[in-house]
């Protein structure tokens, strides 16, 4: 039999990493006053127990003061951190996994108003756009305090126990003072690359005099900046080589791109219906004109384009980081043979996207990620097998099915349409979101094989689920779309979901009000304007798809600026009605008496949904709980205890849009912690 190549050892100098599958440097934003407590630790440990050779902690732990948390990252310039960090450190090693962090000071890839207000700082006076802080020009003396700070952080980790250290240079301060396009001081740290380098290899000798040769030192850095006057392929490998051949460094971590934008950002770190592994290959150019350690992650999704990357030798450690959000046991489930059982990554970005919107980082099909302390990764078996009835087979319903069916009960599932998936196979319509439909074919597969019973094309009425014998009903019937929103013309719109659904064509000049702020959105008008007709979306809110945000917004905006297309913010849709064969529709705004007029052939909704709970209701009253959940004991991850009829069988819940509007996420989470104590 021929060795799997992602279960092979490497050497990185005196440290021998067990496999050749990493999580690279991220932030999760889990970190308590700055330090990498008990829930951080928790994340990093679980994965180190199902096999992960190398965690990479901290997307950029803050060395100095003036380089504030842009996204709740760790303090290494915090004595106190070291505590904490050896805590983790021991833990993961325990489950035989080394530990590394990435450094950095951020620059001018912070703002000015956090943490103390100091001035942010980086060698030119250029803003980046996505923190929109102007920075102050670096002085000598700024320039020889943070080298300090460096050095000093660097000590720090070393004293936490730590197996290497990785510095952040795309982005941040040391790759501002690397490209022309932010560099703009005098020598010796200006003008040409000996010069821009110059800061980064006074940061690395400095650390070395602090923490010896031994200890184990990367970069992870742009070889390639994709702008005009900016760092080019070619200057990228003879940074590269300039690396290597210092004797400073003991590894590379090759990225490609920018990050001072979204849409860099974006390109930087793909998401779903955009190409996987964009920068392989430039990665395994890298490593073939060097000879030297070589690192990489970005889309790559699935070992087998992990086990590609190694097998052909393009790189020496892959990156599986969003992939261990979505699964902390993939090579625990590479090595039992069990592959088929890994949780696909679908790449919706929802945890970057929440990091970027100033969130903690959440898997959008698992929410145990993050919450390692409250919620299981793997499920136990119930003592006492039960019967348990499910109404509805979207993500809600298929995540109950599958947790209660790993606890060991026997499980019914009832679905009104002839297939899963809910709203989820509405989004997934669309040729860049049909990566989702992951999120409920592995749901199918877990539940088949554990014997789920499913009825499909069944409306299941009360007598239906009664008919089951069930000891617990939950019922997970999502939501229809809400569209009678306007004082006048609620009968002359259609939904957001008539256009994706192909139940009603798109006009030719389309007003797509958005009032949800969510995807359905956006695909509707981006479906309208591909189909060649002019699109004007307009929201109340001060922001159009604040619910999509950043990185997801990426490639709706790419599309949907090619077309014509306007983006309207703060004016609502007040009315509709009909001018000859066309409408007319009438604008209003929150700020004032203000209106406005528009006349178009087509106006579109997008208002959330409202709960489809009939079944429910008809089966509260029979119950033995009534429906009434106990929040407290949902909060804290305890079982339910409510009875408030107990002549009655049957519990009974409702749960994901089938409550309230929601997202996929909370409909996920809603089945998981309350389904995994029943």
């Amino acid at each position: 039999m021929i060795p799997d190549p992602l279960l092979q050892p490497f050497q990185l100098k005196h440290l021998t990493l067990r496999n050749r599958v990493m999580i690279t440097s991220h932030e999760p934003a889990y970190p308590e006053d700055g330090m990498p407590k008990e829930r951080y630790r928790a994340y990093h440990v679980e994965r180190a127990k199902a096999g992960i050779a190398l965690t990479m902690t901290a997307g950029s732990a803050s060395v100095a003061r003036d380089s504030p948390p842009a996204f709740n990252n760790i303090l290494a310039w915090k004595d106190e951190v070291v505590g904490w960090m050896r805590q983790l450190v021991d833990e993961c090693h325990d489950h035989g996994a080394a530990v590394m962090i990435q450094l950095t000071h951020l620059g001018r890839r912070t703002r000015w108003d956090k943490g103390d207000w100091l001035p942010v700082i980086s060698p030119s006076h250029e803003r980046e756009t996505s923190h929109r802080a102007f920075p102050k020009r670096m002085e000598d003396w700024d320039v020889a305090r943070v080298i300090r700070d460096y050095a000093d952080a660097a000590e720090r980790m070393k004293g936490a126990g730590v197996d290497g250290i990785e510095f952040e240079a795309y982005g941040h301060l040391l790759d501002q003072f690397w490209s022309p396009l932010t560099n703009d001081l005098d020598a010796p740290y200006g003008g040409s690359l000996d010069n821009r380098l110059r800061f980064t290899f006074d940061v690395l000798k400095a650390v070395r005099e602090r923490c010896g040769t031994e200890f184990i030192v990367g970069v992870r850095y742009t070889g390639d900046e994709g702008l005009p006057g900016g760092i080019t392929p070619a200057e990228g490998v003879d940074i590269s080589h300039r690396l290597k051949d210092s004797g400073l460094v003991d590894f590379l971590n090759v990225v490609r791109g920018h990050i001072d934008t979204d849409a860099g950002l974006t390109d930087v770190i793909p998401i779903q219906g955009m190409a996987n592994a964009p920068h392989l290959d430039f990665a395994g150019e890298i490593r073939a004109a060097t000879g030297f350690p070589t690192f990489h992650a970005a889309k790559i999704p699935d070992v087998a384009t992990a086990r590609h990357a190694i097998a052909a030798g393009k790189i020496d450690m892959v990156g599986l980081t969003r992939a261990h959000m979505t699964d902390p046991h993939i090579v625990r489930k590479i090595i039992e043979g069990r592959e088929d059982d890994i949780r696909p990554c679908v790449g919706a970005n929802y945890c970057l996207d929440r990091i970027y919107q100033g969130g903690a980082a959440f898997c959008i099909h698992n929410a145990a990620t993050g919450r390692e302390t409250s919620m299981p990764h793997t499920i136990s078996v119930a003592p006492v097998a039960k019967r348990i009835t499910v109404v509805g087979a979207g993500p809600a319903g298929l995540e109950a099915a599958r947790v209660a069916a790993e606890r060991g009960h026997e499980v019914t599932v009832f679905e009104a349409a002839d297939e899963p998936g809910g709203q989820i196979r509405l989004t997934a319509q669309s040729e860049r979101r049909r990566e989702m439909i992951s999120i409920i074919a592995w749901r199918m597969s877990q539940c088949e094989k554990r014997g789920v019973r499913f009825h499909f094309n069944t409306v299941a009425d009360a007598d239906a689920v009664l008919a089951t014998e069930p000891d617990e009903v939950i019922v997970a019937t999502g939501g229809f779309p809400h569209t009678e929103v306007l004082e006048a013309g609620n009968d002359l719109v259609v939904s957001a979901w008539d256009i994706l659904s192909g139940d009603a064509r798109p006009g030719g000049n389309v007003l797509v009000y958005d009032d949800a702020g969510d995807h359905a959105g956006l695909q509707a008008a981006e479906m309208i304007a591909a189909a060649g007709a002019r699109v004007e979306i307009v929201t109340p809110d001060r922001t159009f798809a604040p619910e999509v945000m950043a990185m997801n917004l990426v490639p709706y905006m790419r599309s949907l600026q090619r077309r014509d297309t306007t983006f309207t913010v703060t004016w609502r849709l007040r009315a509709v009605e009909r001018q000859g064969n066309q409408l007319r529709a009438t604008l209003g705004s929150d700020y004032g008496d203000m209106t406005r007029e528009r006349v178009v052939d087509q106006v579109v909704v997008n208002h959330g949904t409202r709960p489809l709970d009939e079944v429910y209701f008809d089966l509260k009253a029979l119950s033995s709980n009534a429906g009434e959940v106990d929040y407290e004991a949902l909060a804290t991850g305890q079982p339910q205890q409510v009875i408030r009829h107990p002549e009655s069988r049957f519990r009974l819940f409702r749960i994901g849009d089938a409550v309230a509007a929601r997202n996929t996420h909370a409909a996920i989470y809603d089945a998981l912690r309350l389904v995994k104590d029943l």
